[in-house]
């Protein structure tokens, strides 16, 4: 038996956009992952300059750079992915080859208030709805969701 599904049954189609690059793991490489990062926000419809996207561009900016700072394995790349579903949420993903440099799970310290840096993730904890650390066999996946 052969039934048809009228258009008005049918389920809309499912779009999820997906952007993966990968970098070399310098500083430059780290600016580069904001800026191509804020390109393709503004593609997917979340405009340049809008707090969604600055916001998507902090977090992108911040995990890129922890990346190259603690992540960096020489010789290696890391990894930028970003997911947008059909629902609006955002999902970012920075992934490094260094598999024995764990980050706290949330949410992190804060660091001595004459300390120069260490407050990245705190703006991680700050400004994303979920955020997390996955292993892999070799190096870790920090991520990020937000609804811009």
């Amino acid at each position: 038996m052969h039934t048809e599904i009228q258009p008005s049954e049918a389920q809309p189609p499912i779009t999820v956009r997906v952007f993966r690059q990968r970098f070399s793991a310098t500083r430059k490489a780290a600016r580069l992952a904001r800026l191509l990062a804020a390109h393709q926000f503004h593609e997917w419809g979340i405009p340049y300059g809008s707090d969604a996207s600055d916001v998507a561009a902090l977090i992108v900016a911040e995990l890129a750079a922890n990346a190259v700072t603690h992540g960096r394995v020489p010789g290696r790349d890391f990894e930028l992915r970003l997911v947008l579903e059909a629902g609006g949420l955002l999902r970012i993903e920075v992934t490094d080859a260094r598999t024995e440099r764990r980050l706290p799970a949330p949410p992190p310290h804060a660091p001595p208030p004459d300390a120069e840096a260490g407050r990245g993730l705190l703006l991680v904890e700050a400004l994303a709805d979920t955020w997390g650390v996955t292993g892999r066999q070799v190096g870790k996946t920090v991520w990020a969701t937000l609804r811009p």
